[in-house]
């Protein structure tokens, strides 16, 4: 296969991976993760107890990578191009297919924005100015659609892929921190040059585009990255991560988180997948985004091919031919 179809495979998978091996933990404390399944360390249904979990079977992802494959949808749709109106149109069709603005699935800011688009409020009229990381689940086509030559039309892809719901400074910054990641995996960066990069190119795009007063993101990835730095102990860096970086919802928990979760599973796949799920707070977001980024550095071939079917079961979904088109449209 061609490498980067395969890095790009990779990584769409362990999107899938990390979002659904985080699923059943999802939103809940650490504690309770630790005393409900004491580890996860295998594909579970969401447990009746979880309201944020309880429908999913095992295997199956949350809104994070549908979100994901709804961008993938429109990229496609626009031969390769990221149109902020039909990325929000593939999203709606979504929801609304799912009855998602009737359940337990979409995050705060998604749900507003969203909310405002069925009822007809124009997209440039919508504030969607939060700071929760909706744009950042989603992101990782964007990744794998665009090279990093050109950093500022990289740059405002990711930024036309977030407008549908997130268009706040921190929310934009996170996102490209992803994508900026899963690009240069993709490029075959190593894990090591990639932490130099996004550090300052997080920052930079937050005070590029100002519009909140949160702290700079590059700083908490900085702080994340040596939370765990060097750290052998998998199970004391979860909880260095869950008690001094955090793994909430907002964005300036849950991109330090994931990207420190790379750094403590040493960028191997499967285990960042379940340190993710055994974290506490976001699991599944914070999992889909870390395992994607760990996908691109290793490839498809980094994952059991039983993890493979059984996603492409529980979601009757095959991400070959989204990473074919993708690898397609990156070099045109």
């Amino acid at each position: 296969m061609n490498p980067v179809r395969n890095r790009i495979l990779g990584c769409l998978y362990g999107q899938a991976i990390g979002d659904s091996m985080g699923m059943p933990s999802e939103l809940w404390p650490r504690s309770r993760v630790q005393s409900h399944f004491e580890w996860i360390s295998d594909f579970l249904a969401g447990p009746e107890e979880n309201i944020a979990a309880n429908e999913f079977e095992r295997g199956q992802y949350t809104d994070d990578t549908s979100q994901c494959v709804a961008l993938m949808d429109a990229i496609i749709e626009c031969q390769g191009q990221v149109e902020p109106m039909v990325v929000a149109q593939h999203i709606m069709n979504w929801a609304q297919r799912i009855n998602a603005f009737e359940k337990n699935i979409l995050g705060p800011t998604s749900k507003n924005a969203l909310l405002a688009l069925q009822n007809g409020t124009p997209l440039e009229e919508i504030e969607a100015n939060g700071v929760t990381n909706g744009s950042a689940m989603r992101v990782a086509p964007v990744g794998c659609l665009m090279p990093t030559q050109d950093q500022d039309k990289f740059i405002e892809t990711v930024r036309n892929s977030c407008l549908p719901t997130h268009k706040s400074d921190i929310a934009i910054a996170g996102a490209t921190a992803i994508a900026w990641a899963i690009s240069r995996a993709i490029e075959g960066a190593t894990w090591e040059q990639i932490k130099l990069e996004i550090i300052p190119l997080a920052s930079d795009v937050q005070r590029r585009f100002e519009s909140t007063f949160s702290p700079l993101i590059g700083k908490r990835i900085l702080y994340a990255l040596a939370i765990v730095y060097g750290q052998q102990d998998v199970h004391k860096g979860l909880a260095d991560i869950y008690d001094n970086v955090g793994s909430g919802m907002d964005m300036i928990e849950s991109i330090p988180a994931a990207l420190a979760l790379v750094e403590l599973s040493s960028t191997e796949p499967t285990l960042c997948a379940k340190l993710a799920a055994n974290l506490g707070g976001d699991t599944d977001t914070i999992g889909a985004m870390a395992t994607a980024i760990c996908g691109a550095l290793h490839g498809q071939e980094a994952f059991d091919p039983k993890h493979i079917s059984l996603i492409n079961q529980a979601n009757d979904i095959d991400f070959a031919p989204y990473a074919a088109a993708l690898t397609d449209f990156r070099f045109s």
